[in-house]
């Protein structure tokens, strides 16, 4: 268990800018990372909510589509229906491969690992099953496979075999409309900064950048966000905080009061040894005294 805050990750990170700007609600990207990944289908059932019908993210689920429906105009534009204002935001959300990822922190087993590329993985095999990630992700992103004989964390990986191959993840590949963008994280963020003043000066100025700061909670983020309103509309965390973090300064107090109880208890046997010491000679004097009278 790692529980490092300061955790430096090397040159050459990379990851995913997602521009919700420009998704246009497909899902190819679901369909390319269930092809590559081979991960099982997840239920194609009705949920009520819009063109969504896989809700959130899970262990077979590793992108998802999210549908928002809102009576409100988007920027500058002209509803031509019935002078109806209406909106739709769609966004393709992901493991955000976080710079201080809990996940990694409460593995007992080390099936969750950092790569080369600064993203985070789950070696199935590994993995015993234990579930302590789940709860431990404050995105609520990874989830626990069930089989038979136990089961195990699966989330995304970011396509890791492809990035060893020199390959972009199978959903930013597929992403018709590039609103999936894959590359160096610190190349990224200066696009991102670029194309959230476009979108700004098109009227929307509710958009903002979501997971790009380095100063947040989690570190910075690998999979970051240009959203068109609140997070929590998208079903986000507003602040998202490390889980872990406070275990560093659990630890520390948990030592302090062994060691204070242990030196309590030190104390408190040199305390009493002299008292039964005496209590002994007492008993000790007094079984020899008849004997020195007999004689």
């Amino acid at each position: 268990m790692a529980f490092d805050l300061d955790e430096a990750i090397g040159a050459g990170r990379v990851g995913f800018f997602t521009d919700t700007s420009v998704c246009i609600g497909c899902k190819a990207c679901e369909v390319a990372c269930k092809e590559w990944n081979a991960v099982p289908e997840d239920g194609l059932t009705f949920t009520g909510m819009s063109y969504d019908n896989t809700v959130g993210l899970g262990a077979d689920t590793w992108r998802h589509v999210a549908f928002i429906e809102q009576r409100r105009p988007l920027g500058h534009q002209e509803p031509g229906l019935n002078d109806q204002d209406f909106r739709w935001l769609m966004a393709s959300d992901v493991c955000k491969h976080c710079t201080h990822a809990a996940c990694l922190d409460v593995c007992p087993t080390g099936s969750l690992f950092r790569t080369e590329h600064g993203t985070v993985v789950v070696q199935e095999d590994v993995c015993n099953g234990c579930g302590y990630c789940v709860p431990a992700c404050p995105f609520g992103v990874i989830g626990k496979r069930e089989r038979e004989q136990g089961g195990t964390a699966a989330k995304c990986t970011m396509c890791y075999d492809r990035l060893g191959a020199g390959q972009e993840p199978a959903c930013a590949k597929t992403c018709p409309t590039d609103s999936i963008q894959f590359g160096d994280l610190e190349e990224l963020r200066e696009r991102a900064e670029r194309r959230l003043e476009q979108v700004r000066g098109a009227g929307v100025t509710s958009a903002r950048l979501y997971g790009h700061d380095t100063g947040d909670g989690v570190g910075g983020m690998g999979a970051f966000f240009l959203l068109l309103d609140e997070p929590e509309v998208y079903g986000l965390p507003p602040d998202p905080v490390v889980t872990t973090r406070d275990l560093p300064s659990m630890w520390r107090h948990a030592g302090a009061a062994a060691l204070a109880l242990m030196a309590g208890m030190t104390a408190a046997a040199l305390l009493r040894r002299p008292a039964g010491a005496e209590a002994v000679s007492s008993a000790l004097l007094g079984s020899a005294a008849p004997g020195r009278r007999r004689s």
